[in-house]
């Protein structure tokens, strides 16, 4: 980069540096206050925070490498996690329905729902520990895109036999940890906001250079990654490479390593049975916080709707970076490496200055999504392991103070892991179709299943999550949908049993949670405790939920493609994806969007 472009970089981090000490006073008063901001944060300040959460350096780096690979069909493959489809349950009903136990973590939500004995202590437990797992490999996963991506601009050379990349990903790290420790929550979202400004300027700037500026070649070559770590390169033509619509099956090399994805019809049908598992029983981590942390159910509601539409823009900007590195291949011989299309695209294609921002908007993708995921893990520990098993009595100045020191282990852990890991790929697979999938069964049940208990709970997330660890070990290289079979399998067993080998949960706790949070599913012995009136009402509120999400998810989907189908230049199919969007719009406006104001009102 040129001197200019330095100095652009400079300017940011020493301005992200200077919101948390500004934010530090307001945040040190409580753990409240740090890590939820005293639920007194705008519902469009915690929508910006979390799409600049979910538009990291690694996920936008390997979605690139997949629609430079595969095609606009790529977008497909990430509804595993990258394409966010969780945000469509979230803006229906999960989204409020965490914000009504008006608890400060997951795990303090399990005394919400199995209560504060045994059981509902184990279960806090084993959600905490699972959670903070969790949480180290999601740093490990940012360590490696960002280490990937800084390396190519900063030069940084090898030191003490450790790689360019694991000492790019520290600097990251660092300089993010100033700020989060600082500032807890406070200083995540409104960095957020700052760093969302500059990734949307960013994402227009190169849309438009993409759109008016690029044309891809009737017939070029693409590259995909082999498995014993070498490349090849295959042969594609424009009209194949832009086409919004999925084919059955693709045609990848046997020795690729995509493929896995050669079933694609069969693959995408999984991806979306996961995806709504995982969107029907919520999320974990930096996701769910921002509902904990808002002030009511309109604003929970709110709140993810312009999340979802911000995130919108990240796949034309996706797009129109591979469109680039196509090009750029066609002249100078094709990308090898479809992950490293990213950085190479910017450091070539992109002039002086506006590289500079650029490089900057991307580290703050990267920093966003760490201090989220940083701040949200710290609180597993001070809430739910020290404070309630370990030191009862603890201090806010104790309390704090582990706040701080946890933060920084949760990211020293996830620095010594990248070592162990060789590409984005490889540890955001694992996490989604088997780390991830331990958690998901009991994660559902928990909302649905009247007579599921905290063990059950708490055995089924150990039975799963120990699964995955013991796939990745002795079965590493198994498709994703064994790994994920093998993960939820396991943990449905270890929930089943744990459930039934105990008696059912307080009858006391399950009628205030379901009073208050308002689910439907298998309830019946609770809903004829309940009167009439309530009764009606909440049956009304469910069958309007279930309706809305069946035109959410649709509509998260189309409307992320109809922006592909602009810096595409595809107008047959964007007029399509244009009147179907139109369509689920008026549908959501009409069954979901105008009944906002009609909330369930909950006090402490």
């Amino acid at each position: 980069m040129a001197t200019i472009d330095y100095v652009i970089v400079i300017v940011y981090l020493i301005g992200m540096i200077g919101v948390g000490v500004y934010f530090q006073r307001k945040a040190s008063s409580s753990i409240n206050s740090y890590f939820l901001g005293e639920r007194g944060i705008p519902w469009w300040a915690l929508g910006a925070s979390g799409m600049s959460s979910n538009l990291d350096i690694s996920g936008t780096m390997i979605n690139t490498a997949f629609i430079f690979a595969l095609g606009a069909a790529g977008f497909f493959i990430e509804i595993r996690g990258g394409v966010t489809l969780i945000m469509a349950f979230l803006m229906i009903f999960q989204g409020k329905w965490n914000r009504r136990a008006l608890v400060m973590t997951l795990a303090e939500w399990m005394h919400f729902r199995f209560g504060k004995d045994k059981q509902g202590d184990f279960a806090r437990l084993i959600a905490a520990v699972s959670i903070l797992i969790m949480t180290v490999a999601m740093i490990t996963y940012f360590a490696i895109g960002s280490g990937k991506f800084v390396a190519e601009f900063l030069g940084i050379p090898e030191f003490m036999g450790l790689s360019s990349q694991f000492w790019a990903a520290t600097l990251m790290i660092v300089l993010a940890m100033i700020y989060t420790v600082a500032s807890g929550l406070y200083g995540v979202v409104w960095t957020d906001v700052f760093q969302g400004v500059l990734i949307f300027m960013t994402i227009i700037f190169v849309c438009a250079i993409a759109f008016f500026q690029f044309d891809l070649p009737e017939v070029f070559q693409i590259s995909v990654p082999m498995r014993d770590g070498t490349f090849m390169a295959l042969e594609t033509t424009r009209d194949a490479w832009t086409s919004l619509w999925p084919s059955w099956t693709l045609e990848m090399p046997e020795m690729s390593a995509y493929s896995i994805y050669n079933l694609f019809g069969i693959a995408i049908l999984f991806y979306l049975v996961k995806v709504t598992i995982e969107g029907s029983g919520g999320t974990s981590q930096y996701m769910i916080q921002r509902f904990f942390a808002s002030r009511s159910d309109r604003e929970s509601g709110l709140l993810s709707l312009f999340w979802t539409t911000l995130l919108a823009f990240r796949w034309p900007f996706i797009v129109a970076i591979a469109t680039m590195g196509v090009v750029l291949g066609s002249q100078q011989g094709v990308i090898q490496d479809p992950e490293t299309v990213l950085p190479v695209v910017i450091n070539q294609l992109v002039p002086i200055g506006i590289k500079g921002l650029l490089v900057a908007g991307l580290m703050a993708a990267a920093m966003s999504t760490f201090d989220s995921t940083v701040n949200a893990g710290a609180a597993y520990w001070v809430k739910d392991i020290y404070k309630q098993y370990i030191n009862p009595d603890a201090t806010e100045k104790q309390l704090m103070s582990h706040s701080r020191w946890s933060s920084v282990i949760l990211v020293v852990l996830g620095l010594g892991f990248m070592l162990l890991i060789n590409n984005i790929n490889e540890i955001w697979g694992w996490i989604t179709s088997s780390l991830g999938a331990g958690l998901l069964i009991p994660t559902l049940a928990r909302w649905y299943w009247w007579r599921m208990n905290g063990y059950g709970f708490a055995a089924g997330t150990a039975a799963g999550m120990i699964a995955a660890v013991l796939q990745r070990i002795f079965l590493p290289e198994i498709p994703e949908y064994y790994a994920f079979t093998i993960a939820t399998v396991s943990s449905l067993a270890g929930m089943i049993i744990g459930t039934y080998a105990a008696t059912p949960t307080d009858e006391s706790v399950l009628l205030e949670f379901y009073k208050r949070t308002r689910p439907f599913g298998f309830w019946g012995p609770i809903r004829k405790k309940i009167q009439s009136e309530t009764l009606n009402q909440i049956n009304k509120e469910n069958r309007r939920d279930i309706l809305s999400t069946f035109l959410a998810v649709p509509w998260q989907v189309v409307l992320f493609l109809t922006g592909m189908a602009v810096i595409l230049k595809r107008w047959d199919q964007f007029t399509w994806l244009a009147l179907i969007l139109a369509a689920l719009s008026i549908g959501l406006y009409f069954n979901w969007f105008r009944h906002l104001s009609s909330e369930v009102k909950v006090e402490d």
